[in-house]
C-alpha cells in the first residue's frame, strides 16, 4: 500500500470515529477504536498463519456458505483431536493464539446481522486475549474498554447495537483496503496523532509529535562516539521512562532498521495505566513480537520496577539509546532518602516544583558508557538556579551534556511553549557542548506549528558534522570556559542568538539625500511664488524665503 492510501485509510477511520462518538469524550471513543483496530490485526496476523501453517487443510474461504464462519471454525469443527497440536505450533510460530469465534471475521458477522451475543462474545473474547492467548500474560490489556460502560448506552441492548454500529462502520472503512501489518500499525499512529490534537494538554501524556520523535530517534541511532560515522550498525537495547504509546520507541526501531541495521530489544514504561496499554497493542500492531519488547506499569520517579533497582553491578540493566518526552515540570515528592537514592546520589534531587532534572538523571543512570540518551524538556532546566543549579553544573562540569537543541514554540498538543532536547553522553570525544537554535525554523500553522523534513534533517546532520566554525544565527560549539564564565547557564540565546543585525547607516550619505531634498522643496517654492507674484497675489508665508535670499 502506498503512503497515499495509508493516510486515506487513516483518514477513513477517524472519520468513522468523528461521526460516531456523538457526545462521548474522544480520549474515551479512542480506546474502544484502538481496540477494535488492534483485534482486527491480531486477526488478519493469526489467520494468514495459521493458513501457512496448514497449508492444503486450511478450508477455502469461497467454499464457506455460512455466513460468519471462519476458515478456521470450519477446520476446528473437523479436526478437534489436533487442535492442540495446532495450537502449540501457533504459539511457537507466531506466539499466540486465538479461538475462532472472536476472530476478526466472526465479530464483524455479529455487528453486521445485529447480533445480540456482539457484546459477550467481545467480552469473552478480551479476557481470552488478556489471560490465553500469549505465553508471556497480557493481562489487563482490555482494562480500559468497559464493554458494560453507560457511555455507549444504558441497556444491554443500547450497548451491543452501538457496538454493532461501530464495528461495522470500522468493518466497511477497512473492507476497500489492503490491510498488512504496516498499514495497520500506520493507521494506528495515524488516529492516535489526531485524537492527541483533539485532546489538547491531556495529548502529552501519550503523544510525541512524528517530526519531534524524527529528531531524537535521529539522533540516537548515530553511533555515540562518533557521529560522523553515521548510524550504528546494532542495537541491543532502547529505553524510554515514560513511553507514553510507545510511539517514539517504534521510531527508533524504524529508522535503525531503514538505515539497515539491527535492534534488540525495546524497553518502556508508563504510569498511566490507559497509556501503558495503547502502548502494548501499540507494539504488537508494529509486528514487534512479545518476546522482543517489555512494557512496564508503573512510577518512574519511585523507580517501581525491580528489574531496574539492580544493586549487582554486573546484572545492572543498562542501554544503548535512552529517548524521553517525559511530562514538563511535574510536581512531586522525592522520599525523605533520595539524597541516597543511586539514581541521584552523584547529581542531586531536583526541587518538588519541578521533577525534570529527575526524569533525567533517572534515565542518565541506565545509559551504557557509549550510548547516547535525547530528552525533551522545558527550557527552564537550562537556567534556573538552585538545586537545577548545582545538578546542570555537576553534568556540565563531567562532561555529560553533548548538545543543546532549541526547538521552535508551539509545536506540542500539550504545551504552547517552547522546549529543547538535551542530549547526553557518560563519555564524549569533544570538550565543548554544540548549541542549536532552531527557534526560528518551522512551518507556521493556524492552531499548531510544524516541522518540515528539512527542518528536521537540518537539525541531525548539524548535530551528527559537529561543524567547527559557527552557523550563522543556527549553530555553534561552546568551550567549557564559555559556560563557566556565564555561570553554567545554558540559555541557548546566550551562545547563539537569531537576531537579524541590524542594517548599517551611513550618516553622511543620510545627510547629503536630506539636502537635497530640502534644496527641491525650496526651489519648486520659489517657482510658486513666482507664479503667485505675477498673478499679483502674495507669497506663500514661510516658504521660498531661503530661496529668494540665497538667489
Amino acid at each position: 500500500m502506498t503512503k497515499q492510501d495509508q493516510q486515506k485509510l487513516g483518514k477513513v477511520l477517524w472519520k468513522i470515529a468523528d461521526d460516531l462518538r456523538g457526545s462521548m469524550n474522544a480520549d474515551d471513543f479512542r480506546d474502544y477504536m484502538l481496540a477494535f483496530l488492534f483485534l482486527r490485526y491480531l486477526s488478519d496476523n493469526y489467520e494468514a498463519a495459521a493458513q501457512k501453517e496448514l497449508g492444503r487443510d486450511y478450508p477455502d474461504p469461497n467454499a464457506i456458505k455460512n455466513g460468519g464462519r471462519t476458515p478456521l471454525s470450519v477446520w476446528y469443527e473437523a479436526n478437534p483431536d489436533d487442535i492442540e497440536m495446532f495450537e502449540k505450533q501457533m504459539r511457537r510460530k507466531v506466539h499466540y493464539v486465538i479461538k475462532p469465534k472472536y476472530l476478526w471475521t466472526n465479530i464483524a458477522h455479529l455487528a453486521r446481522t445485529q447480533s445480540d451475543e456482539l457484546l459477550n462474545t467481545l467480552q469473552e473474547g478480551f479476557k481470552y486475549i488478556e489471560n490465553e492467548s500469549f505465553d508471556r500474560t497480557f493481562k489487563g490489556l482490555f482494562s480500559e474498554i468497559n464493554l458494560g460502560s453507560e457511555k455507549l448506552g444504558k441497556t444491554y441492548t443500547d450497548r451491543n447495537a452501538k457496538l454493532c454500529t461501530i464495528i461495522t462502520r470500522i468493518a466497511e472503512g477497512l473492507a476497500e483496503f489492503s490491510t498488512d501489518t504496516d498499514t495497520l500499525g500506520d493507521a494506528y499512529e495515524y488516529l492516535l496523532d489526531q485524537f492527541a490534537a483533539g485532546s489538547g494538554k491531556k495529548a502529552g501524556e501519550f503523544y510525541t509529535p512524528q517530526r519531534i520523535s524524527d529528531i531524537l530517534s535521529g539522533i540516537v541511532i548515530l553511533d555515540g562516539q562518533s557521529p560522523k560515522a553515521g548510524p550504528r550498525p546494532h542495537l541491543a537495547s532502547v529505553y524510554d521512562f515514560a513511553c507514553g504509546s510507545g510511539s517514539l520507541l517504534l521510531n527508533v526501531r524504524r529508522r535503525m532498521l531503514e538505515a539497515g541495521g539491527t535492534i534488540g530489544k525495546i524497553y518502556g514504561q508508563e504510569y498511566n495505566i490507559t497509556t501503558y496499554n495503547l502502548a502494548r497493542m501499540n507494539m504488537l500492531l508494529h509486528g514487534v513480537k512479545d518476546t522482543e519488547f517489555e512494557i512496564y506499569h508503573g512510577d518512574t520517579l519511585k523507580n517501581e520496577w525491580d528489574w531496574l533497582r539492580e544493586t549487582n553491578p554486573a546484572k545492572k540493566p543498562r542501554f544503548d539509546a535512552i529517548v524521553a518526552n517525559p511530562p514538563f515540570s511535574y510536581r512531586w515528592t522525592p522520599r525523605d532518602d533520595a539524597s541516597d537514592d543511586m539514581r541521584f546520589k552523584n547529581y542531586g534531587v531536583a526541587p518538588k516544583s519541578a521533577a525534570d532534572f529527575a526524569f533525567l538523571l533517572h534515565g542518565f543512570h541506565y545509559l551504557k558508557d557509549d550510548g547516547v540518551m535525547a530528552i525533551i524538556l522545558p527550557h527552564g532546566v537550562l537556567f534556573r538556579g538552585g538545586a537545577e543549579a548545582r545538578i546542570r553544573k555537576k553534568l556540565l562540569e563531567d562532561g555529560h551534556i553533548d548538545t543543546v537543541i532549541g526547538l521552535p514554540p508551539n509545536l506540542f498538543y500539550s504545551t504552547g511553549i517552547p522546549v529543547c532536547i538535551l542530549v547526553l553522553k557518560k563519555c564524549k570525544q569533544s570538550d565543548d557542548v554544540l548549541f542549536i537554535n532552531a527557534e526560528k525554523h518551522f512551518v507556521k500553522g493556524k492552531r499548531q506549528n510544524t516541522l518540515s523534513e528539512e527542518h528536521v534533517a537540518k537539525i541531525i546532520d548539524t548535530y551528527k558534522n559537529r561543524p567547527e566554525e559557527p552557523i550563522e544565527r543556527y549553530a555553534r560549539r561552546v568551550g567549557m570556559d564559555e559556560i563557566r564564565a556565564n555561570d553554567w547557564n545554558l540559555n541557548i540565546s546566550r551562545y547563539v542568538s537569531t537576531a537579524e543585525p541590524e542594517p548599517e547607516i551611513n550618516l553622511a550619505e543620510v545627510h547629503r539625500e536630506l539636502v537635497s531634498i530640502e534644496e527641491e522643496i525650496q526651489a519648486a517654492a520659489a517657482r510658486h511664488n513666482a507664479f503667485l507674484e505675477e498673478l499679483g497675489l502674495p507669497p506663500l508665508p514661510g516658504f521660498g524665503q531661503r530661496a529668494q535670499s540665497s538667489g
